[in-house]
């Protein structure tokens, strides 16, 4: 290294992977094998006090965060926290559950057995579990397609002798013991990587369309219609029917009431972001408002004199525990499953932003154990499924929570609610628990703003994000977020399908290779071309890559067809005497001689010239009007540095296409390429006299000097060579 001049110089061999691999010895890995997994069986079954341990560490993580907790520097933070979330917990428990069409106390359950359960098993310390929106509307989908608001339940035997709320209970937990079923076994399983298949762009789109089944869903509260829960394709745009031939009732308290509660909320919030580094916690106006209109409305007694519907009695304490119904497992099991992924996607990402900002780590499989956990004992208790509000977690993190003792205690927040002093919210008119809900829509109603930008950026991802959220919007959000991810997989495969190949050239004086359409100063040997291939090859795009080679040069099997045609009417021409030839060339018959016609399979055949006098130079004009088109090209580098993996046809295909490139006497070198792809080669039988490992290099500037070395003619017509030497065991170059 020459830092002052920033350049460098490398004297080494010039390598092929044979003789790299001569001269380097490779240390000796052994793979797993069906033999060596049965031979380690027995230690992956041995139980001993380390391994114990560490069980016992990843299945309750409060175990390694507890033993490390600063009691006084954390507690005061944690205490603090744990209230202001538990206020809000309070109110978005009670509102939320207006999403899943259940009596509004349930979704106080919701805040707080999950919550407990979490508290134990998971390794976030910040995000606060509890009702989660648009889990909340998928629940109240399944609640309304089961139980709607008119007409008879669906048949199911545990429906008998319950009023309509108490089915309403039954389904939801049921379809959350389900949801935390899927969970937990994926959990159990180790697949918590299937929510990498969620891409911010699908899940934004998704929530988007959430955000406006949520406001839809909302207005009627606002507004103080009665319109019936409608579940399925298109049930948005009849709710906005309904709601609109009803426009003339709108209750005028409701409306105004809501209109002042969103404005309040509002701009309140604003000044939160605003001054969020000057203020030592965040305004809890939610919690404020709902008290000033809960006491407003029992003062002004709105339910009798405006006709306003209010959240009613709320029982105290908790229910008993009730099992699920089965009947309902098998209604609810196709829907369960999108929420499993919802809940615990939205929940992960956020948990992720957070540890990252903390600096700590999280287990996605402990995190799904930890949610199926939190909802099968929630569903127990007659809660729904459970996810975490970004916003209640903006709070908890924000008002300096530092583990999850905030969120117990926002739990014991909750339960005081219940159990105590529930009957206080029993004024509080429902328009303001909608109102409340409408005003958090902000951020994700406010993800449309991504469109352009995306647009600009990235078409594909633009057409998952539109697709997923017109498909949620119009068809509902589980087959919505079915056809998001459908069109996702789909531009994956069309992008590995049809990558941008590239003709790479030499960038004067280095040993740099660039896209020759980008760089003004190349240097291009004649008869060379150096193939770029960006991704893995594959049974889907083997063929793309032989039509994106045929177009940058020519197709080998039709030269290769067209010699062996001129070949047979060569020799035809000679055995009736209609040819001579002397020691340099052929004579021209004095007759014009036509092709025979032959048969394809013959044709595919190498070129066999042993019975001829002299070699056919197939560049040159041939006799008898035999026409062979001419192939300037006679060394093809293909680079590999981008290929991860080949298949069992791609590596069919890329065998053939070696092999007729060969039998027209064009030289293939394959760079870059990795490891374990070539030993899947030498283990698919791939060499063979025509195709050999020698055709293998470690770089793509060890494949041009060798070409070089074999081709010195074309080096002679390039003008910048002289900044790279070879010399003859030796390769030399310098970057200036």
């Amino acid at each position: 290294m020459r830092p002052r001049e920033q350049q460098y110089k490398v004297d080494r061999p010039l390598y092929s992977v044979d003789s790299f691999e001569e001269e380097h010895e490779k240390v000796y890995r052994q793979h797993l094998s069906t033999f060596s997994f049965i031979s380690f069986f027995p230690d992956l079954c041995r139980c001993d006090a380390r391994r114990v341990k560490n069980t016992a560490l990843s299945l309750l993580p409060i175990i390694g965060w507890i033993r490390i907790y600063q009691i006084k520097e954390w507690l005061l933070s944690d205490i603090v926290s744990g209230v202001s979330t538990g206020l809000v917990a309070v109110l978005q428990g009670l509102a939320y559950c207006l999403l899943a069409s259940l009596p509004p106390w349930y979704g106080l359950f919701s805040a707080f057995f999950p919550v407990v359960a979490y508290f134990f098993l998971g390794t976030s310390r910040h995000i606060s579990v509890g009702p989660f929106p648009v889990l909340c509307l998928m629940i109240g989908s399944v609640v309304t397609r089961l139980v709607p608001d008119e007409g008879p339940p669906m048949n199911i035997t545990g429906f008998e002798g319950l009023s309509r709320d108490d089915q309403r209970v039954l389904v939801a937990s049921s379809a959350s013991f389900m949801v935390g079923l899927m969970q937990l076994g994926m959990g159990l399983l180790q697949v918590g990587f299937v929510v990498r298949y969620l891409s911010d762009t699908l899940v934004s789109g998704f929530t988007t369309a959430a955000a406006v089944h949520i406001l839809v869903s909302q207005l009627k509260f606002v507004l103080g219609l009665v319109v019936p829960g409608i579940s399925g394709p298109l049930a948005l745009v009849y709710t906005l029917e309904k709601i609109f031939v009803q426009i003339t009732s709108t209750n005028i308290c409701d409306l105004v009431t809501s209109l002042i509660i969103m404005v309040a909320v509002f701009v309140v919030k604003e000044i939160n972001d605003r001054y969020k580094a000057k203020l030592p916690v965040p305004i809890p106006i939610e919690v404020i408002m709902t008290v000033v209109a809960c006491g407003v409305s029992y003062g002004f007694d709105f339910k009798t004199r405006f006709k306003v519907d209010v959240v009613g009695h709320i029982p105290q304490g908790y229910e008993t525990p009730m099992a699920p119904d089965i009947d309902i497992f098998q209604e609810t099991a196709m829907e369960a499953f999108p929420m499993a992924i919802v809940g615990f996607a939205v929940a992960f990402s956020v948990a992720k932003v957070y540890s990252v900002k903390h600096d700590y780590t999280i287990d996605g499989n402990q995190e799904l154990i930890a949610f199926g956990v939190s909802n099968i004992f929630g569903a127990s208790f007659k809660s729904f499924a459970a996810s975490t509000a970004l916003s209640r977690s903006a709070v908890q993190e924000s008002t300096g929570g530092k583990t999850q003792v905030a969120g117990l205690l926002s739990a014991i927040i909750v339960m005081i609610v219940t159990l105590a002093i529930g009957f206080l919210l029993e004024p509080l008119p429902r328009s303001v628990l909608g109102a409340v809900v409408l005003v958090n829509l902000k951020g994700m109603l406010m993800q449309v703003t991504e469109v352009p930008y995306l647009w600009r950026r990235d078409k594909p991802d633009c057409v998952v994000w539109l697709v997923t959220c017109i498909a949620s919007i119009f068809l509902g959000l589980d087959l919505g977020l079915a056809v998001g991810l459908g069109i996702e997989l789909i531009t994956v495969v069309f992008r590995a399908q049809f990558p941008r190949c590239s003709v790479l050239a030499n960038i004067n004086g280095t040993d740099i290779y660039k896209d020759r359409k980008d760089y003004h100063y190349i240097n291009e040997p004649e008869g060379v071309k150096i193939f770029r291939i960006p991704s893995p090859i594959f049974f889907a795009n083997i063929e793309f890559f032989k039509t994106k080679l045929t177009e940058i040069g020519f197709s080998p099997l039709r030269i290769l067809r067209k010699r062996n045609k001129a070949l047979r009417s060569i020799r035809k021409l000679l055995k009736n005497g209609d040819m001579e030839w002397t020691t340099v060339s052929f004579c021209k018959p004095s007759r014009d001689t036509r092709e025979c016609r032959d048969n394809k399979e013959d044709l595919d055949l190498p070129v066999n010239l042993k019975d001829l006098p002299i070699k056919i130079d197939w560049n040159r004009e041939l006799p008898a009007n035999i026409s062979v088109p001419r192939v300037e090209l006679h060394s093809l580098v293909l680079d590999f540095a981008a290929v991860s993996f080949l298949d069992i046809s791609a590596l069919k295909g890329l065998k053939t296409m070696l092999k007729e490139l060969v039998r027209v006497d064009v030289e293939v070198y394959i760079v870059a390429c990795d490891t374990y792809i070539l030993e899947k080669l030498h283990a698919c039988s791939f060499f063979d006299d025509e195709v050999r490992p020698s055709i293998f290099y470690l770089t793509l500037h060890d494949a041009m000097l060798a070409i070089l070395e074999k081709h010195p003619e074309a080096s002679e017509k390039s003008s910048h060579l002289e900044k790279v030497s070879l010399q003859t065991d030796i390769l030399e170059f310098t970057l200036k």
